[in-house]
Protein backbone atom coordinates (compact mmCIF):
# COMPACT_ATOMS: atom_id res chain seq x y z
CA UNK A 1 0.00 0.00 0.00
CA UNK A 2 0.89 3.56 -1.05
CA UNK A 3 0.67 6.07 2.10
CA UNK A 4 2.42 9.39 2.99
CA UNK A 5 1.45 10.25 6.50
CA UNK A 6 2.36 13.65 8.10
CA UNK A 7 2.47 14.92 11.42
CA UNK A 8 3.60 17.99 13.27
CA UNK A 9 0.99 20.65 12.20
CA UNK A 10 -0.52 22.64 15.00
CA UNK A 11 -0.53 26.68 16.61
CA UNK A 12 2.03 28.69 17.27
CA UNK A 13 2.71 32.39 17.37
CA UNK A 14 4.27 34.70 15.02
CA UNK A 15 7.99 34.19 14.86
CA UNK A 16 7.94 30.68 15.93
CA UNK A 17 8.95 27.25 14.96
CA UNK A 18 7.37 24.10 14.22
CA UNK A 19 8.63 20.64 12.09
CA UNK A 20 6.49 18.82 10.30
CA UNK A 21 7.70 15.08 9.07
CA UNK A 22 6.46 12.37 6.80
CA UNK A 23 6.56 9.05 7.12
CA UNK A 24 6.41 7.25 3.68
CA UNK A 25 5.99 3.89 2.71
CA UNK A 26 8.64 1.93 1.83
CA UNK A 27 7.58 1.48 -1.61
CA UNK A 28 7.62 5.59 -2.22
CA UNK A 29 10.28 6.52 -0.23
CA UNK A 30 12.88 3.38 -2.58
CA UNK A 31 10.47 3.51 -6.08
CA UNK A 32 13.34 4.73 -8.23
CA UNK A 33 11.04 6.59 -10.49
CA UNK A 34 9.73 8.88 -7.90
CA UNK A 35 12.97 11.03 -7.41
CA UNK A 36 11.73 13.56 -4.82
CA UNK A 37 10.09 13.81 -1.67
CA UNK A 38 8.52 17.19 -0.59
CA UNK A 39 5.61 19.28 0.88
CA UNK A 40 3.00 21.90 -0.58
CA UNK A 41 0.65 23.83 1.34
CA UNK A 42 -2.86 24.76 0.57
CA UNK A 43 -4.86 27.89 2.24
CA UNK A 44 -8.44 28.15 2.54
CA UNK A 45 -10.08 29.10 -0.55
CA UNK A 46 -6.13 28.84 -2.76
CA UNK A 47 -4.72 26.58 -4.95
CA UNK A 48 -1.66 24.33 -3.11
CA UNK A 49 1.22 25.75 -3.44
CA UNK A 50 4.92 23.93 -3.67
CA UNK A 51 6.65 24.84 -0.56
CA UNK A 52 9.89 22.79 -0.95
CA UNK A 53 11.52 19.24 -2.19
CA UNK A 54 14.66 16.55 -1.76
CA UNK A 55 16.05 14.88 -4.05
CA UNK A 56 16.04 10.45 -3.10
CA UNK A 57 19.46 10.06 -4.69
CA UNK A 58 21.60 12.98 -3.72
CA UNK A 59 19.83 15.22 -1.55
CA UNK A 60 19.29 18.11 -3.55
CA UNK A 61 16.84 20.88 -2.18
CA UNK A 62 14.60 23.14 -3.72
CA UNK A 63 12.42 26.21 -2.04
CA UNK A 64 9.52 28.30 -2.73
CA UNK A 65 10.50 32.00 -2.84
CA UNK A 66 8.10 32.85 -0.11
CA UNK A 67 9.97 29.85 2.53
CA UNK A 68 13.69 30.05 0.99
CA UNK A 69 15.52 31.13 4.35
CA UNK A 70 13.07 30.22 6.94
CA UNK A 71 12.35 26.81 6.28
CA UNK A 72 14.77 23.62 5.69
CA UNK A 73 13.39 20.04 4.52
CA UNK A 74 15.63 16.93 5.30
CA UNK A 75 15.31 13.24 5.09
CA UNK A 76 15.59 10.64 7.05
CA UNK A 77 16.16 7.02 4.69
CA UNK A 78 16.64 4.93 7.42
CA UNK A 79 13.21 5.46 8.73
CA UNK A 80 11.43 6.40 5.32
CA UNK A 81 10.82 9.76 6.53
CA UNK A 82 10.86 13.60 5.23
CA UNK A 83 10.75 16.65 7.54
CA UNK A 84 10.16 19.97 7.16
CA UNK A 85 11.80 22.50 9.62
CA UNK A 86 9.77 25.78 9.70
CA UNK A 87 11.05 28.51 11.48
CA UNK A 88 10.29 32.14 11.82
CA UNK A 89 6.28 31.54 10.80
CA UNK A 90 3.96 34.21 9.64
CA UNK A 91 0.32 34.29 9.62
CA UNK A 92 0.45 33.90 6.04
CA UNK A 93 2.01 30.59 6.22
CA UNK A 94 -1.20 29.68 7.75
CA UNK A 95 -2.42 26.39 5.81
CA UNK A 96 -2.87 22.39 5.21
CA UNK A 97 0.43 21.06 4.66
CA UNK A 98 1.17 17.85 2.46
CA UNK A 99 3.74 15.91 1.74
CA UNK A 100 4.19 14.68 -1.43
CA UNK A 101 6.15 12.36 -4.41
CA UNK A 102 6.92 13.41 -7.64
CA UNK A 103 9.22 11.81 -10.67
CA UNK A 104 10.71 15.40 -10.97
CA UNK A 105 11.33 18.85 -9.68
CA UNK A 106 9.98 20.12 -12.79
CA UNK A 107 6.80 18.75 -12.12
CA UNK A 108 6.83 18.96 -8.22
CA UNK A 109 7.80 23.09 -8.45
CA UNK A 110 4.88 23.61 -10.80
CA UNK A 111 2.14 22.06 -8.50
CA UNK A 112 2.48 18.34 -9.39
CA UNK A 113 3.08 15.42 -8.14
CA UNK A 114 2.04 11.25 -7.97
CA UNK A 115 1.45 10.30 -4.18
CA UNK A 116 -0.02 13.03 -1.31
CA UNK A 117 -0.53 12.92 1.94
CA UNK A 118 -3.70 13.99 3.90
CA UNK A 119 -2.03 16.84 5.50
CA UNK A 120 -2.03 18.75 9.13
CA UNK A 121 -2.47 21.84 9.68
CA UNK A 122 -0.49 25.02 10.81
CA UNK A 123 -1.87 27.66 12.00
CA UNK A 124 0.45 31.08 12.33
CA UNK A 125 -1.32 33.56 14.80
CA UNK A 126 -0.29 37.00 14.63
Amino acid sequence: QVQLVESGGGLVQAGGSLRLSCAASTRIFNIDTLGWLGWFRQAPGKEHDFVAAISRSDFTTYYSDSVKGRFAISRDNALNTVYLQMNSLKPEDTAVYFCAASLNIQIMSRGGYNYRGQGTQVTVSS
